[in-house]
């Protein structure tokens, strides 16, 4: 079956990347990335704490729809927003907030990207588009596992996974799973936010790459990676008896 033809590059396609990307520069450039700092969270907490005790259901909104456009803006830093969750709603409720709004904010940045993005690997010689198709056939436990484990930057894996063209459906399943258990690590720190600072501390991303942390999610990652590896190995068995009988043709 012949590979289709790579889609023609559009200005027009990009141009809601663009101005994402040119809204969060706008964002840095203005120092409101200043705000997303332990520090900042430490000198409101109170201020927080009164906004959402009078501000009910709407503060919950609320706090869901910023963290989706900081997280739509790919602003360096959102991080801090998902201790926010746990010091202002508890570590059950904080998780689920900030994984619905980064959910909401990683899809706005899928879509344009898919929208600007896709059919650039076919434009990049045939090994990519190996890899890519690869990454397309099994891109909810690839993406899973970039979820788990978040050994690359977030917003770089929403870019690449709109690179790919992958489903939208697999992409926001993957994203809303995934997030979980590294969010609900945050924003159980979070809930304890107050006695971290009270002892004068900084809670810091590197929380992650404590062992009693980073070695169950590695564990969650090589049990999403498992029915990949059956494939691959299935494929590959399917593969040798043909090559064998070959082999004994000649």
């Amino acid at each position: 079956m012949p590979e289709p033809e790579p889609r023609r590059f559009s200005w027009k396609r990009l141009l809601p990347l663009l101005l994402l990307l040119l809204a969060g520069a706008s964002f840095v450039a203005l120092g409101g990335h200043r705000q997303l700092r332990p520090e900042a969270l430490a000198a409101n907490r109170d201020w927080l704490s009164g906004w959402v005790l009078h501000g009910g259901a709407g503060a919950s909104l609320c706090f869901m729809l910023v963290y989706a456009g900081l997280v739509a803006l790919s602003v360096p830093g959102a991080w801090i927003f998902t201790l926010t969750s746990g010091f202002l709603f508890g570590p059950w409720l904080g998780t689920g907030y900030a994984v619905v709004g980064a959910t909401i904010g990683a899809t706005i940045v899928f879509i344009a990207a898919r929208a600007g993005l896709a059919g650039l690997a076919a434009r990049a010689g045939p090994r990519i588009r190996r890899i890519e198709a690869g990454f397309r056939e099994d891109a909810l436990s690839y993406l899973l596992v970039l979820r788990l484990v978040p050994i690359f930057p977030f917003w770089l894996v929403n870019l690449a996974a709109g690179a790919t063209g992958m489903r939208l459906s697999t992409y926001v399943a993957a994203t809303f799973l995934g997030m979980i258990p590294a969010t609900f690590v945050f924003a159980s720190l979070g809930s304890g936010l107050g006695t971290v600072l009270a002892e004068g501390q900084q809670p810091s991303i590197q929380v992650l790459l404590r062992p009693g942390v980073l070695l169950p999610l590695l564990g969650l990652a090589l049990l999403v990676l498992i029915p990949v590896a059956y494939r691959k190995w299935r494929g590959w068995e399917a593969k040798t008896p043909v090559k064998a009988h070959a082999k004994a043709q000649k």
